[in-house]
């Protein structure tokens, strides 16, 4: 049986604007902060990447110039929500280099913070993807809380401040 309307999507594109910014925001900051730990630099970044390194870098720098994009278009959840998506794939990948750099001592929470940055790209895509096109209430909150546990495990990891 299908979930009546209002159970399943949020109806005010502005709403789910501030929903989709707010996580793209976070998984933005969350990539930038990682990077900055694992020693990736802007100058890092390749066009077209040959390196782990380089593919982080040059994703980070995708999702910084999409969610600045954000400020000057009219709201769109579908848009918006793939915004999130690329900020919350960048922070995968800078997670994925952290993680090859962790230190044994910190290998546990390494770990941890690797699978819930993967776990939180691949929410967000969810979110982002298919028929949900962003609307959908419960994938946006699972997304959001995918976002709010890897926050929390980089920061266990000391990846970010």
């Amino acid at each position: 049986m299908a979930e009546p309307e209002d159970v399943r999507t949020a109806t005010s594109a502005h709403a789910l604007r501030a929903i989709h910014a707010t996580r793209a925001r976070s998984a933005q900051e969350r990539a930038a902060a990682t990077c900055r730990h694992a020693g990736i630099g802007p100058d890092a970044a390749e066009t077209v990447p040959k390196s782990p390194v380089g593919r982080a870098a040059h994703a980070l720098l995708l999702s910084a110039a999409s969610l600045d994009a954000l400020a000057g278009r009219s709201p769109d959840p579908a848009a918006d929500a793939r915004c999130a998506r690329n900020a919350a794939a960048a922070a995968a990948l800078a997670a994925q280099v952290a993680h090859a750099t962790a230190s044994p001592d910190g290998a546990t929470e390494a770990t941890e913070a690797l699978r819930t940055a993967l776990a939180a790209s691949q929410a967000a895509a969810i979110a982002a993807g298919g028929t949900a096109g962003g609307r959908n209430t419960a994938l946006n909150t699972a997304a959001d809380e995918a976002e709010t546990q890897a926050g929390r495990a980089a920061r266990e990891a000391g990846w970010t401040g």
